[in-house]
């Protein structure tokens, strides 16, 4: 007889809230009642959930309910939620999952809401969902931004033929092998001189003090989940006056990185201060915030943007590596954050907006909206849509979980996906294989009326972090290295 297997998703889905309950309910169903049908399972922790006083005395059950209780009030009075939060627009709904609509439903009841939207590439996080646009009123929410900081597209542009990624195929592969590290723990022995390392932010914020050094040893390198630097074509059909790139086909540097461990510690810190300074129902919890005018708030944004040109910083390296390699000055750089906070003007008032994996979209401001590993990338312009708070996708979306893309696509399937499209992959795995992820032609046409395409990107030598994850063993350490191990 199979053994009870549940997922996160599923318990989410029955109306279970984010936290710590998920993982106790999965723990004891699989232990205690591992050869029960699934649906009885899930009909047993629905009666839990809708009455855990009848549970709180069970030996085995009564754990679950216990997580599902209120907890004694600690750190003031807990503060409602709107009973009906702003409006906010969707894009591409049809091919969004349930669990980010409920996020965003509950973001946009938290009383500092303003404005927000939903990105068609949208799926269930932390907090905010992927996809997620929230514009505050002089508050920042530190899992609105996410935990990989400034988390980062960039694009070099360079007048070299196409045709050299498969003539001189051995010699890019080499390039990108040497130019940065992948790892959610990886470091370089001899760290790179760079100003950023140089800021004032780490003498004068006691937190970050004590993470220069390891700052410093991971500047340049790229972390893991759905990071890369990849070799590609870049294919400019017509000039634009933005892009001031001629008609043509040309090769591509494209990375996808952030801001490694120094963001995601700044995340989990002060996502546990403003979680001690507000108290919010349980389903909004990670939506805590911090005023700007407290000193815990200026002390994050300084913070955040510091995360955010340490990412930039970090792109730079690995670009300014592999230029002087090809002895090339690119053409062109384009290059936009898309987990990160900015103070924005909304009718006729700035305020906070946060894009949790989403792009940047303003009138004429370039980005870079990537496919997957065989999938193109789009050179976008904004066009400043008010509908969408100025933003747009920020990828293609996952439609898979990690679990289940590594239980149900195979190494066949996946080489014969990179042979169709040309394409060499370096590491990488399972749970990142195109199959893994939404439809970006779906996508884009989901939003056309917030950017125009003035350029494609085809991945051609895509370089991934090559370690597979181990059932998840080590899901807290990669995530709190790596926002992006789970989409964020």
């Amino acid at each position: 007889m199979a053994k009870l297997k549940l997922t996160g998703k599923q318990l989410r889905n029955i109306g279970y809230p984010e936290g710590p309950v998920i993982s106790i309910a999965m723990n004891i169903m699989e232990k205690s009642f591992r050869h029960l049908p699934e649906a009885d399972a899930l009909e047993i922790l629905s009666s839990i959930l809708q009455s855990p006083n009848q549970y709180a005395h069970d030996g085995v059950l009564g754990k679950i309910a216990e997580a599902l209780l209120p907890k004694p009030k600690v750190g003031g009075d807990e503060i409602p939620l709107m009973p009906k939060g702003i409006e906010f627009n969707v894009f591409g709904a049809s091919g969004i999952e349930q669990g980010a609509m409920q996020q965003m439903n509950t973001a946009v009841k938290v009383p500092i809401a303003v404005a927000g939207a939903l990105m068609p590439d949208a799926h269930q996080g932390y907090g905010l969902p992927i996809g997620g646009v929230l514009a505050t009123d002089n508050a920042v929410i530190p899992y609105g931004v996410g935990v990989d900081i400034g988390c980062r597209m960039c694009l070099s542009v360079f007048d070299i033929d196409p045709k050299e990624l498969t003539a001189r195929e051995q010699y890019f592969t080499r390039e990108l092998n040497e130019a940065t590290l992948f790892g959610s723990g990886s470091m370089f022995d001899k760290p790179f001189d760079h100003e950023i390392m140089e800021r004032k932010e780490f003498d004068e914020l006691g937190l970050l003090k004590g993470l220069q050094t390891r700052a410093w040893k991971q500047l340049g390198s790229s972390g893991s989940g759905n990071h890369f630097v990849e070799f590609g074509i870049v294919e400019i059909s017509e000039q634009d006056q933005v892009l001031n790139i001629p008609a043509g086909k040309y090769v591509g540097l494209l990375s996808h990185s952030g801001s490694r461990a120094l963001g995601a510690n700044i995340a989990n810190h002060f996502t546990k201060v403003a979680k001690e300074k507000r108290r919010l129902p349980s389903e909004a919890s990670n939506l805590a915030w911090l005023d700007l005018n407290e000193q815990e708030g200026m002390e994050y944004w300084l913070a955040m943007n510091l995360a955010g040109d340490y990412a930039s910083a970090c792109h730079h390296v690995i670009h300014d590596k592999i230029a002087r390699q090809l002895g090339r000055r690119p053409l062109k750089m384009v290059e936009n954050h898309h987990n990160f906070a900015w103070k924005e003007q909304w009718e006729g008032k700035e305020v906070i907006v946060h894009r949790k994996g989403a792009t940047p979209a303003g009138k004429d401001v370039l980005g870079i909206i990537p496919g997957s590993m065989t999938a193109p990338g789009f050179i976008v312009k904004g066009k400043g849509e008010m509908a969408s708070v100025n933003s747009a996708a920020h990828g293609a979306g996952r439609q898979m979980s990690r679990t289940v893309a590594l239980k149900s696509i195979t190494h066949n399937a996946l080489n014969d996906m990179l042979a169709k499209h040309g394409v060499k992959l370096l590491g990488g795995g399972l749970d990142e294989a195109p199959f893994a992820y939404k439809n970006i032609f779906e996508v884009m046409n989901a939003q056309k009326q917030l950017v125009d395409t003035v350029g494609l990107f085809y991945p051609k030598i895509v370089k991934m972090d090559g370690a597979m994850p181990k059932q998840w063993k080590k899901k807290n350490r990669d995530f709190q290295e790596s926002g992006d191990l789970m989409g964020e």
